[in-house]
C-alpha cells in the first residue's frame, strides 16, 4: 500500500483509549538502528502507525527496481533455519523478524508498516526488549474496527525428528516450552505461561538469543552471525560455562528466549491465537510448519470477533508503567 494512501486511511484519535475489542496500532512512529545479526551491516527501521486491517507489512525502501512490499504471514515464510525471512513475490526478502514480531504481538499491535533499508531486522541487544520499549513509549491507539482472533477448536500437531509442536485449545493464549541440550550451561529447561496481563513484556521480552561457541565459529566461517558479539547481542555457551561477559539475565533465559521466538513465529498467523502451544525444542521452521497445518486442517480453527473477555486475555492488554521500567 502507498505511504500516502495509508496516511489517508489512519483512523487515529490521539484521546481515544484503546478498547480491548478493536485493533490497535502505535501512536506515532518509533525508529531502531544497529546492525543485522547474520549480515553484520547496519540497518535503520521505522515502525510506523497504520490503518485498521492493514495487518503488518514490512517496506524494503532500499529496494527500488520491484514491489519492495512483504507481507508479515506464516505463508510469506521460505525454508531458513537460523532465524525467520519472509519473502515477497518478487523475491524481496527481509529476516530476523521474530523478536519483532513477538514484540508487537506482545504489547498488543495489529496494524504497523514497518520501513526498511536492509534484508534483516536489527539485533540490537539480542532480545525483544528493545522493540517493546520503543513501541510502549509512542503508546499504543486503538481503532475503530473489531478485533479478531483465530481460535483453536481441537489438537494440531507436527514433530521433526525429536523436536515437536502442537495447538491445542484453551480459553487464551498459553505457552509451554522444553528444551534439551548437551551443554551443562543450559541442559534441561521447561517453562509454562499465559501471555496475557502483560507477562510478555515482564517475563520474556528481555531474553536473548543464545548458541553455542562451537556454532558460532562454524556459522561465521560460513559468513553467518558476523552482526554478533557475545554480551552485547547474544548469549554464547561453552560445555559449564556463559562465554558471553554478563553472564545470564535468567537462569533459564535459553528457555525463555525459546518462548519469545515461539511467539513471534505465532505472530506471523495474521491474528493472535486463542490457544495453547507446546513446543519441544522446536525451532522457527516447526513452528511455520504448525501454522501451514493448522490452516490446512478442517475444523482445527475458526476466525472469531473477540468479545472482551476474550480480548482481555491476549497479549498486551492490562500493560502498564510499571511494565516499560522493568525493560528499561
Amino acid at each position: 500500500m502507498p505511504r500516502a494512501t495509508l496516511n489517508q486511511n489512519l483512523n487515529l484519535n490521539q484521546n481515544q483509549k484503546p478498547e480491548h475489542t478493536v485493533q490497535a496500532t502505535v501512536r506515532s512512529s518509533v525508529s531502531f538502528k544497529g546492525i543485522g545479526l547474520h549480515s553484520g551491516r547496519p540497518v535503520r527501521m521505522v515502525v510506523h502507525p497504520a490503518a485498521a486491517n492493514f495487518g503488518i507489512w514490512f517496506s524494503r525502501v532500499d529496494v527500488t527496481d520491484r514491489d519492495g512490499m512483504i507481507p508479515a504471514r506464516y505463508d510469506a515464510v521460505p525454508e531458513s533455519q537460523l532465524c525467520t525471512k519472509l519473502r515477497n513475490e518478487a523475491g524481496v526478502e527481509v529476516s530476523t523478524v521474530e523478536h519483532l514480531m513477538a514484540a508487537l504481538l506482545g504489547c498488543g499491535v495489529h496494524n504497523a508498516l514497518i520501513e526498511i533499508d536492509g534484508p534483516e531486522v536489527p539485533i540490537l541487544d539480542g532480545s525483544a526488549a528493545p522493540f517493546v520499549r520503543g513501541i510502549l513509549s509512542r503508546g499504543v491507539q486503538g481503532q475503530g474496527a473489531a478485533l479478531a482472533a483465530i481460535e483453536i477448536l481441537r489438537p494440531v500437531s507436527v514433530e521433526a525428528g525429536d523436536a515437536r509442536a502442537t495447538l491445542r485449545p484453551a480459553a487464551r493464549l498459553r505457552m509451554r516450552f522444553d528444551i534439551d541440550f548437551a551443554d551443562s550451561v543450559i541442559g534441561r529447561q521447561s517453562r509454562e505461561t499465559d501471555l496475557c496481563n502483560g507477562h510478555f513484556v515482564r517475563d520474556l521480552c528481555d531474553s536473548r538469543t543464545f548458541c553455542r561457541r562451537s556454532d558460532v565459529d562454524m556459522m561465521q566461517a560460513n559468513g553467518l552471525a558476523l552482526g554478533g558479539v557475545p554480551g552485547e547481542n547474544a548469549v554464547v555457551v561453552d560445555g559449564d560455562a556463559v562465554v558471553s561477559p554478563g553472564g545470564l539475565r535468567h537462569a533459564d533465559e535459553p528457555v525463555r528466549h525459546k518462548m519469545l521466538d515461539a511467539l513471534g513465529d505465532l505472530a506471523l498467523a495474521g491474528a493472535p491465537i486463542i490457544g495453547e502451544y507446546e513446543g519441544s525444542r522446536a525451532g522457527h521452521m516447526l513452528t511455520n510448519r504448525l501454522l501451514r497445518t493448522l490452516f490446512a486442517t478442517p475444523g482445527a480453527w475458526r476466525m472469531v470477533d473477540c468479545t472482551a473477555e476474550q480480548a482481555a486475555s491476549l497479549p498486551g492488554v492490562d500493560l502498564h508503567p510499571e511494565d516499560l521500567a522493568a525493560v528499561a
